[in-house]
């Protein structure tokens, strides 16, 4: 985890985790982790229709198993049938399927829960580097905001929008911004987060 010291502060910090979490910027969604990853799994499509069918298998399982262990039953008095015999062993069969077919989904789950909190996790990491690079940097909150939009591809007309503020202001902000990070354009400062997150880091 990365600490945040200097100017910024962990109320810029928060602001910045919030605003990567924010639902709709320059008119794409962009996801954000669930606060409670289990319950968004039981709507998950990846998830409810294999559970709808293995559903509709258990019903289909219980139904043969005691359907063919009432012909025996029945036909314990008159000699077991092999057709009897057959049903019975197609209807284990599939409730052993079904067995199955629950474990199967069960590490599905699990699965999907880690990467949810793998996901999760690298994007508060994401959100406190971007918050040490500005703090290196010395940018102000002001110019925080502005410089977090510009990762976001907003140009200076959609950031002016999102900020209520005039697109002369904003084109200020970012010259600013520019020179403070060392880069000559939108395009340069995203590529400095892009290579801080491809850099392989030092083996022991």
């Amino acid at each position: 985890m990365w600490v945040i010291p200097g100017r910024l502060g962990l109320s810029c910090v928060r602001a910045y985790k919030q605003a990567l979490k924010s639902p709709l910027i320059s008119g794409s969604y962009m996801p954000h982790p669930d606060p409670n990853p289990s319950a968004t799994l039981l709507t998950d499509r990846r998830i409810a229709l294999p559970v709808a069918i293995l559903a509709l298998q258990a019903v289909a399982a219980i139904y043969f198993v005691v359907d063919g262990i009432d012909d025996l039953i029945v036909q314990a008095g008159q000699g077991i049938d092999i057709e009897i015999v057959m049903e019975c062993v197609v209807a284990f069969a599939l409730l052993g399927g079904v067995v199955m077919g629950s474990r199967y989904i069960r590490r599905i789950t699990a699965e999907l829960r880690r990467q949810d909190r793998a996901l999760a996790d690298a994007r508060g990491a994401l959100a406190d580097h971007i918050a040490l690079r500005f703090d290196e940097w010395g940018l102000t909150p002001g110019e925080g905001e502005v410089a977090l939009f510009a990762l976001k591809g907003c140009d200076v007309a959609e950031i002016a929008r999102l900020r209520g503020a005039a697109t002369g202001t904003v084109r200020s902000q970012l010259s600013q911004i520019y020179a403070k990070a060392g880069v000559s354009s939108q395009a340069m400062l995203v590529s400095l987060f892009i290579e801080d997150l491809l850099e392989t880091p030092p083996t022991a």
